[in-house]
């Protein structure tokens, strides 16, 4: 070790600082006959970060309060089961084969099988987009303004997502001597054979929770800034997020299907930002000013919600008609009947 590293690591030491990150001791707790597990608590808790940042921000837009979840109705199922497709095409190996049980769901390793892990953020990406374009379709919100009201909430989501991969004990990094080194047991399926026990790895899930939080704030920031509409600011969320994501899976040592030397999930990430690139480019060209509703064309709710804080807004307060008044307008609607 260098001497360097060596004297930063007894000064942590010193100054009680931990010279790596434990790993938690269980991914999952029991409650009754159900086992909770934490990743799926992590899933679950982006997913309602992210559905509550996108309601807030259409509204801002002047959608309908609560629109939102007519879209994610569709948007999320769909994107689990992008989630799930993408990952066993770019892992055939581990479902298809001599001795792999592919199809029965009730055996495990199935391709059903996703309570048993094995999901893909840029299959979830693309089924989720084909959701919320469905769901944008059926509630006649503007797709663009949907994906830029969506664009922050769902990269802080991601983050939250992360911290599963960190209860999991799994996706970690190459080896490192770094003080911030994540401790995987030697007894992980995913220990790299040959190495020491103890031997620290790069704590991807953290690398990404940074960059993806450090992502929400700037994507809340520029698309003040700069009034980003009409799908740019998704834009740049793709093109941030694809950067950030081609540097940590290029240090993952899980197993991955290589093309041309780089993983599937870099080729992924590359697409994404090659994607974000041509919508901001396209759509700067194509619309210049500003989207004049979040809504389609013609399809703006014709009766919409009314939100009040005066009681008095719901109540008659007219003046009681008198006896006479009241004989007179009796009277007149009996004649106004055939």
């Amino acid at each position: 070790m260098p001497f360097a590293l060596h004297s930063a690591l007894s000064d942590a030491a010193v100054i009680g600082v931990p010279a790596s990150i434990p790993s938690p001791p269980s991914g999952s707790f029991s409650v009754g006959p159900l086992t909770i597990h934490y990743y799926a608590l992590c899933i679950i808790a982006g997913i309602i970060v992210a559905t509550l940042m996108t309601n807030h921000r259409l509204t801002k837009r002047g959608a309908e309060r609560w629109v939102v979840v007519d879209i994610c109705i569709i948007a999320v199922p769909l994107a689990i089961i992008g989630a799930r497709i993408f990952h066993v095409l770019t892992h055939p190996g581990f479902y298809f084969g001599p001795g792999k049980n592919t199809w029965n769901p009730f055996e495990p390793g199935s391709v059903w099988a996703i309570w048993e892990g094995g999901i893909a953020i840029f299959g979830a990406l693309i089924g989720g987009a084909i959701g919320a374009w469905l769901g944008c379709k059926w509630t006649g919100v503007r797709f663009s303004a949907f994906a830029d009201a969506l664009a922050p909430g769902l990269i802080l989501a991601q983050a939250f997502g992360r911290f599963g991969n960190w209860f999991n004990h799994e996706l970690f990094g190459l080896p490192t001597d770094l003080p911030w080194g994540l401790e995987i047991e030697s007894t992980n399926a995913a220990f790299p054979p040959g190495l020491a026990p103890g031997t620290l790895f790069h704590p991807t899930f953290l690398y990404e929770v940074i960059w993806n939080t450090l992502g929400c704030i700037f994507l809340l920031w520029i698309g003040h800034k700069l009034h980003l509409q009409w799908g740019k600011l998704f834009a740049v969320y793709l093109i941030w997020y694809g950067a950030g994501r081609m540097v940590w899976e290029s240090i993952r040592i899980d197993p991955s299907e290589i093309y041309l030397g780089l993983r599937t999930n870099v080729w992924a990430a590359l697409l994404g930002v090659v994607l974000g690139i041509v919508i901001l480019f396209v759509q700067t060209r194509r619309h210049p000013g500003f989207e004049p509703s979040p809504y389609q064309p013609g399809r703006e709710p014709r009766d919409p919600a009314v939100e009040s804080q005066n009681p008095d807004d719901f109540v008659d307060l007219s003046e009681p008609q008198s006896d006479g008044n009241r004989e007179e307008a009796n009277a007149t609607s009996a004649a106004s009947r055939p």
